[in-house]
């Protein structure tokens, strides 16, 4: 299995290709949707990661996905700039999930 990026960063682009990780720049979102077919359809694709901002911009898309299929694993990344969670969101995650405070 191998990984897939879909990024709007061209930087974030060469990046991954040269750590081996093939990918697209897409800009709309009909690209994205496009690109995301296409990545899914491709068996060797185990994971496939996506800008934190595809999850923001385009909730519905990435939600359907994640909810309709198994696999290809969505992960999202922040960009060059950063992300834009909270610095705790780990924490708050697992406190959400398992329902103890840590």
């Amino acid at each position: 299995m191998k990984m897939f990026l879909i990024t709007d960063n061209s930087d974030t682009l060469t990046g991954m290709r040269l750590a081996g990780v093939e990918g697209v720049m897409v800009q709309t979102r009909e690209e994205l949707e496009q690109a995301l077919s296409q990545a899914i359809e491709d068996p060797e694709n185990g994971i496939i990661l996506l800008m934190e901002k595809f999850g923001k911009e385009f909730p519905d898309l990435i939600d359907e996905v994640r909810l309709k299929r198994k696999l290809p694993l969505l992960i999202e990344i922040p960009d060059r700039h950063g992300t834009g969670r909270k610095p705790d969101f780990i924490t708050s995650y697992v406190n959400e999930a398992i329902g103890l405070k840590l």
